[in-house]
């Protein structure tokens, strides 16, 4: 898999990408917010398939670059950073990143994690049974306000379209096939995330708070504690 990583510390970036280049990654190492969008070019080359994304970088901050990146690519962006407080958390989710690692971190916890995001959802059977089946499979989902199109991946509140990122979406969309059904938390994260990995909790947590800030309704999404999370319809 061909990884960008966008870190402005040449010692720093010089033993990740080793370690990196140890787990079978072809690391491409890019110092700035702009020499990491000049790489991002269609005609740079072949796609990657993560960016790592530092948010101190010497030209413009790591969540505007963010922000740019998600405007010409779908690649999934973990963001690399030594901010730790939630709301960095939270604005990092709502730009785009598909996951947040704060710094110091363990090497395995980030290899983990981007094996993770990189996990792409399957795209659907192309050629169903039935009429009928893709009719019911392909209708958009409905929780009081809330409605999801599976088939476009998009989410309308009242009408008005909300951006959600990819697993976001994937997080909100399992929940509300089920409205009601407690999830438990080991649950979520083999079905979004696809690993069994515990430390993806947390990042759990944080996509939870973004979906309930984005959506301006915080009790949709209910916590049952010790356990998991489930869809509450503001009609019951």
């Amino acid at each position: 898999m061909r990884l960008l990583l966008v870190e402005d510390d040449n010692h720093v970036a010089a033993a990740l990408s080793a370690v990196l280049a140890r787990h079978g990654f072809e690391v491409t190492h890019a110092r700035s917010g702009e020499e990491a969008l000049r790489a991002l070019l269609p005609d740079s080359g072949p796609p990657f398939g993560v960016v790592l994304l530092d948010l101190g970088l010497p030209d413009q901050d790591g969540f505007q670059v963010c922000g740019k990146i998600r405007k010409r690519t779908t690649t999934p962006v973990i963001m690399v950073t030594a901010r730790a407080d939630v709301r960095s958390r939270i604005h990092g989710l709502h730009l785009g990143a598909d996951d947040y690692v704060v710094k110091p971190y363990d090497t395995m916890e980030l290899l983990a994690r981007i094996h993770a995001v990189s996990r792409r959802t399957l795209p659907a059977d192309p050629a169903p049974a039935s009429e009928e089946g893709t009719e019911s499979r392909n209708a958009p989902l409905r929780i009081g306000p809330v409605t999801l199109d599976l088939a476009t991946r998009q989410v309308a509140v009242e009408g008005t379209t909300i951006s959600l990122t990819r697993k976001e979406f994937d997080l909100l969309a399992l929940l509300a096939q089920r409205p009601g059904v407690v999830f438990r938390r080991e649950q979520i994260i083999s079905e979004v995330w696809r690993t069994s990995w515990e430390g993806t909790g947390r990042t759990l947590e944080v996509h939870v708070a973004s979906l309930r800030s984005k959506l301006r309704m915080p009790a949709l999404i209910e916590t049952v504690r010790g356990v998991g999370y489930r869809l509450v319809s503001p009609a019951s």
